[in-house]
This record gives C-alpha cells, sequence and structure tokens, in this order.
C-alpha cells in the first residue's frame, strides 16, 4: 500500500488520525512532496513562463489544498498526480488572470529626478542652422527651404522656382554639402 493512502482513502484528519496524533497530516505533506514535487515544479514552471519562484509558490499552494483536503483525495497515484497538476494549473490560470486585472505596480519617481523639458537646445540649433542659411547664395538657400522646411517635392519646387528638376536636384545636395560644412566650421 502506498504512504499516501491508508485503507482505501488518504491519511486525513479523521477521527483514526486524531488518534495517531497531528503528525499525519505533515506526513501526507511531505509525501506528496517526497513523490510529487520535483515533476510538479518542473510542470508549473513550464505554466509560469520559467519563473522559478512564483512555480516554488504554485507548488507550496497545491501541497497546501491537498493537505486541507486529504479526506477527499483519491487513493491511486495516477489519480492525485492527475489531481494536484490540475489543482497547480487553475492556481496558475488564477494568477494570470489576476495579473491581468490589475495595473502592474511602479514606484513613484523622485521629484528630483523628474526632467522638464527644455526647449533652449532646439532653440539654439535653429539659430546655428539660420546663421549658416544665410551664407549661403539666394539660390541654394531657396532650394533647401522650399524642399526641405516646406516639406515639398523636387517637381513641385522646379514649377515654383520655374527651374527644371534636375537643377534643383544639384542646388539642394550643394546647399546640404555647404551647410555640412559651415555647421562643422562653427562646431
Amino acid at each position: 500500500m502506498s504512504p499516501v493512502v491508508a485503507q482505501g482513502r488518504t491519511s486525513s484528519c479523521s477521527e483514526a488520525d486524531a488518534e495517531r496524533g497531528p503528525g499525519v497530516r505533515d506526513d501526507l505533506a511531505a509525501t506528496l512532496y517526497r513523490k510529487f514535487g520535483s515533476p510538479l515544479l518542473a510542470f508549473v514552471i513550464t505554466l509560469t513562463g520559467g519563473d522559478r519562484l512564483w512555480a516554488e509558490d504554485v507548488v507550496q499552494e497545491t501541497l497546501i489544498r491537498a493537505w486541507r483536503n486529504a479526506d477527499k483525495l483519491d487513493t491511486e497515484p495516477e489519480m492525485l498526480r492527475a489531481w494536484l497538476f490540475t489543482v497547480a494549473r487553475r492556481i496558475v490560470i488564477d494568477g494570470w488572470r489576476s495579473r491581468k486585472a490589475r495595473p502592474q505596480e511602479v514606484e513613484e519617481p523622485d521629484a528630483d529626478a523628474v526632467g522638464v523639458p527644455d526647449e533652449s537646445d532646439r532653440t539654439l540649433a535653429a539659430v546655428v542652422v539660420y546663421q549658416a542659411l544665410e551664407h549661403l547664395s539666394p539660390e541654394h538657400r531657396e532650394a533647401v527651404l522650399q524642399t526641405y522646411l516646406r516639406d515639398r517635392t523636387v517637381n513641385e519646387v522646379a514649377r515654383t522656382l520655374g527651374v527644371p528638376p534636375g537643377t534643383v536636384k544639384s542646388r539642394t545636395y550643394h546647399a546640404v554639402r555647404a551647410l555640412r560644412q559651415a555647421l562643422r566650421d562653427r562646431g
């Protein structure tokens, strides 16, 4: 006879167990853990996505439920194993559901660590680019303004300026090269 079962039913808190002492239920939990602990833990680790700490908690809760329901457990090891695995799976499902139902907790950031948006860098960059644009020829400056700042296509700029599209491409290319050089010179 299996150490888990006694006369067709598992050890529980029956009158006979009360006469034998409080250690009977503890023996049941220890026996269940020895027999089913490792395979149950491996199974639960896969259910928890590799979270070993959560898996260990689930195995512990499963064994506690088996201990509480000792008088209702089936005596056959296959049925006991199935019961344990089913209970563990349901505990994990409940855990996933509760995690989805509650928003994840985050700590409030320290007031000193909160960054305030600073537009000074952006403004300074705009001033530097504007000054570099002033050093371009009027044709090159207009090509850059139309294509990059007004977000127009080469064909639209060509119609606006009254020049062929190839000329707009050439002016834009040379203007961008001159801007890069001017910005490098400024540091």
